[in-house]
């Protein structure tokens, strides 16, 4: 199969020269065209074109802009080329449902030759004045008080160790893959905690549980979710509590959303590199919100499948329109008469008002469907 040569981006010689350096770097070939060469250095714009197999990893360096630096060209200290162990987030809140979210957890670590992290949050109350600037009613937390502190960190210790014993018994039986874990306990708000280890620690997926369809009365975890699958910087695989269980290997069907956005090709392309060894059925599914351009929508969605299909031959592929004035019904609708497995969404990273006004589709998802959801980034 020809790999023709496609035009990445139009940069100035001096950046064009950089980002090719850098592509270089990743293994990705690339060349200049266009130059001026009497005067290169002023030259209106050049392309920096390379061959189109390499567009999905070209992008991502695009997208990130840290190839403007020059210290990326710089030698990498050796502590930056140590390696950490990868790692699998778990948080839980010992309910039902982030239970089940290690069942998964496990076996992807296996998967993915990974240790586990279960991490679980509590939060202590904080004591302030009744009246602000009140020094004489400032409510000094009393001996009671200090005693359920107290009590309930010792019940926290209780429950997390009942849970590790729980799991080695798991691991003995055979029901879980002999996965190396550690236990994390922290203080503070728990979405805001979790999104702090992510950032920190960069775990390569969080597995989280939630308490599904029609499902109001939300708990720990269940309400967390939804914060963490807009904010995460890591994949994040969100298990309903009425989710049929199913291992990494037994996941065949995706139901992929698109908006057109090349960011979109980013992470399809981080989710195929994630899950190398898995042999997926993937279905675009695109949400029509303008009956006049559903023909035309259908003509992306046929491109991109012809496009998906020639840089990912071992594949399947199909696509399909949804009306965004029933979205929910006819996702369902779909998800059932087609068997898929997981659905899949990339959440692009999008300011407070945006998530308040405007929901993604993996929040309005969330706790409507019984079906596992993967948020790509």
């Amino acid at each position: 199969m020809e790999d023709k040569l496609i035009t990445l981006s139009i940069l100035t010689y001096s950046k064009a020269q950089i980002l090719k350096s850098v592509l270089e770097s990743e293994g990705i070939e690339s060349y200049i065209h266009n130059v001026n060469l009497i005067q290169p250095v002023i030259s209106s714009g050049v392309r920096v074109r390379i061959k189109e197999s390499d567009l999905p990893r070209a992008l991502k360096i695009i997208e990130s802009s840290s190839w403007l630096s020059f210290e990326i060209l710089e030698e990498k200290s050796a502590d930056s080329d140590s390696e950490k162990v990868p790692k699998v987030l778990i948080p839980v809140d010992f309910s039902a449902y982030s239970l089940k979210a290690c069942d998964f957890g496990f076996n992807v670590a296996s998967r993915m030759h990974a240790e586990v992290v279960l991490l679980h949050v509590h939060f202590t109350p904080i004591y302030i004045p009744s009246l602000q600037y009140d020094i004489e009613n400032y409510q000094v937390p009393s001996g009671n008080d200090v005693t359920t502190v107290k009590g309930m960190i010792e019940n926290i210790h209780k429950q997390l160790n009942k849970l590790s014993e729980n799991i080695n018994e798991k691991i003995q039986n055979g029901e879980y893959p002999n996965v190396k874990y550690t236990c994390v306990l922290r203080e503070g708000i728990p979405e805001e905690e979790i999104l702090y280890y992510i950032r920190q620690e960069k775990p390569l997926i969080v597995v989280m549980g939630t308490r599904g369809e029609h499902q109001k009365d939300l708990n720990l975890i269940g309400s967390v979710t939804a914060e963490v699958i807009e904010r995460s910087r890591s994949f994040v695989y969100a298990i309903p509590e009425n989710a049929p269980e199913k291992s990494l290997e037994n996941i065949h069907k995706i139901a992929l959303f698109t908006s057109f956005d090349q960011r979109d090709l980013i992470a399809f392309d981080s989710l195929i590199t994630t899950f190398k060894d898995n042999k997926f059925e993937i279905s675009f599914i695109h949400v029509n919100s303008h009956e006049e351009k559903r023909t035309w929508n259908e003509i992306k969605l046929a491109g991109i499948k012809e496009y998906f299909k020639k840089q990912y031959p071992q594949l399947e592929f199909t696509y399909l329109n949804i009306d965004e004035d029933h979205l929910l019904g006819n996702l369902d609708q779909f998800v059932q008469e087609n068997g898929i497995d997981v659905i899949c969404t990339s959440n692009y990273k999008r300011n407070i008002f945006a998530r308040l006004f405007n929901p993604s589709i993996a929040r309005k998802m969330l706790f409507h469907s019984n079906t596992p959801i993967l948020i790509i980034k």
